[in-house]
């Protein structure tokens, strides 16, 4: 690729930015799980890496919309959390 074409390349509107964020950390976050859980449940035994990604393809989409659900909340949380940016240099 040439950078004329990385330079084209389309991305999402800023409105999608809590869908992209989501699906990206319940993607990354539901894998993990699954990995460490099989292990913890089954051991790394003979099938552990399909036996993982068998809990994926459930763990994938209830961590995504779980994500959803809980993203305000979080935010919120973090709002009473932490002090917000000051101008100050």
């Amino acid at each position: 690729m040439t950078s004329t074409t990385l330079t084209r390349r389309r991305k999402l509107g800023v409105r999608a930015t809590p869908y992209v964020f989501a699906l990206y950390m319940s993607s990354i976050m539901a894998l993990l799980m699954c990995f460490v859980i099989t292990a913890a449940n089954s051991g790394l035994g003979e099938g552990y890496v399909a036996n993982a990604l068998k809990a994926y393809q459930l763990a994938m989409p209830v961590a995504f919309a779980c994500v959803l659900v809980v993203r305000p909340i979080v935010l919120k949380l973090v709002a009473w959390t932490v002090h917000p940016a000051s101008n100050k240099p």
